[in-house]
């Protein structure tokens, strides 16, 4: 079976996700002759943006600066700071104004709606995509696409029906296995290694044994032998270390930590900048001024009261040691602790809110001036099929609107 032709140029959108649908509504917005249909596989539309940030929905991140913002991205920043000139955070900002829906932002830069309702930012998309006259199929997959002699393509959807169209954006999120990657390979594109980003680290360590919901806000943290340091709330989970320094540096080191089967050691400040020589300096002053005080008493605010108590006990000081008697040996093992804590990784754990993959389709294989692909004519891409991913806090939906709208507006856009 193959659909009827028309006059009317055909857009297809294959993802019914973030940037399928930024893509799709500013298509259409901006060709209102052009039929634009979107194609989702699955039974729902923007499942990741109905769970994102706990179910509030992450929308972006409230940095202004394209050149400070693309730094957020440990794959495609430098594609992404001249595309963050065309449209930014603050573009989506008002966007989402434009249609009814305020964003706020947070202490931490990220930002929300103002209901606190990832509900909200579906209702925008599913209002927007019908007032400009998207047509939506839902539980309809790409199973193949080929390229016609006179520059379109003929889809093949997995409902065994035949269709065209002028123009495709491929915005299916991670191309893991799947017809649709085996479709993009055929034609001619490089997908690049998937791998996990943005997990939490598994650890068995009697030192934060029990110690499950407890947090220190300004620890340093890299993989050893020596990966960049990420700064940022560590917390103590059931399972190991989690919070936002533990995802970045999943996300930086994403493929690396695959390759060693997410089983590594990593070294700890847990007093973020300060320095062992610095804590040292503030150990004589105690030995001189609190001589008499329990080495057990917590010195440090940043320091949870129950892990400062376990980190002396891990060192062998006992709960009558006081500062004046405390062996050399002793303390410089306790600076160690807080300074250059190790601790050996035993797998990963996914944060399943954020869950992002890096790796997919070649970015040099892209035109990121309009998101057409530089192997095949009217085909453009969108979203984290591109291998494109950001820290957490709301930068992989900025991309996702980023690289939707840039797609969308070329697509409109008249030979």
């Amino acid at each position: 079976m193959t659909t009827q032709s028309t006059n009317r140029p055909q857009i297809a959108i294959i993802g019914g996700g973030a940037a399928g649908f930024f893509a799709a509504i500013t298509a259409a917005e901006a060709q209102p002759d052009a039929v634009v249909t979107l194609y989702e596989k699955g039974r729902a539309y923007l499942s990741k943006v109905k769970i994102s940030g706990g179910g509030r929905c992450n929308v972006t991140h409230n940095c202004f600066d394209p050149a400070k913002l693309a730094t957020h991205y440990p794959r495609g920043s430098r594609e992404l700071r001249a595309a963050f000139h065309r449209w930014q955070p603050q573009d989506t900002i008002n966007w989402f104004a434009a249609r009814g829906v305020a964003i706020k932002a947070e202490p931490d830069g990220r930002m929300f709606p103002t209901t606190d309702d990832s509900q909200t930012i579906i209702d925008c998309f599913h209002d927007a995509a019908q007032k400009a006259g998207v047509q939506l199929r839902n539980q309809t997959g790409l199973q193949s696409i080929s390229s016609q002699p006179d520059g379109s393509f003929q889809l093949e959807l997995s409902d065994g029906s035949l269709t065209r169209a002028d123009k495709v954006c491929i915005a299916s999120g991670s191309l893991k296995a799947s017809p649709l990657t085996r479709a993009i390979e055929k034609l001619g594109h490089t997908v690049e290694t998937l791998a996990p980003s943005l997990f939490a680290f598994n650890v068995a360590d009697k030192r934060t044994h029990g110690l499950s919901g407890l947090s220190v806000q300004k620890a340093r943290v890299h993989a050893l032998p020596k990966s960049p340091a990420q700064t940022g709330p560590i917390l103590i989970t059931h399972r190991g270390f989690s919070g936002p320094a533990i995802l970045r540096l999943s996300a930086w080191e994403a493929r690396a930590l695959q390759e060693q089967n997410y089983h590594f050691q990593i070294s700890i400040n847990w007093l973020g900048e300060i320095t062992e020589n610095q804590v040292r300096e503030q150990f004589a002053q105690l030995r001189n001024s609190s001589g008499k005080s329990a080495v057990k008493n917590k010195i440090f605010d940043q320091i949870p009261r129950r892990f400062w108590e376990r980190l002396v006990e891990t060192v062998g000081i006992t709960d009558e040691t006081c500062w004046a008697q405390l062996p050399k040996k002793q303390e410089t093992a306790l600076i160690n602790e807080l300074c250059d804590g190790r601790y050996n990784i035993q797998g990963k754990t996914t944060n399943k809110d954020e869950f992002v993959t890096c790796g997919g389709v070649r970015l040099k294989e892209v035109d990121f001036r309009t998101m057409e692909s530089r192997k095949v004519p009217n085909l453009y891409f969108a979203g984290e099929c591109l291998d494109i991913d950001g820290i957490t806090g709301g930068f992989n939906f900025q991309a996702a609107w980023t690289t939707g709208h840039i797609a969308g507006l070329a697509m409109a856009a008249s030979d």
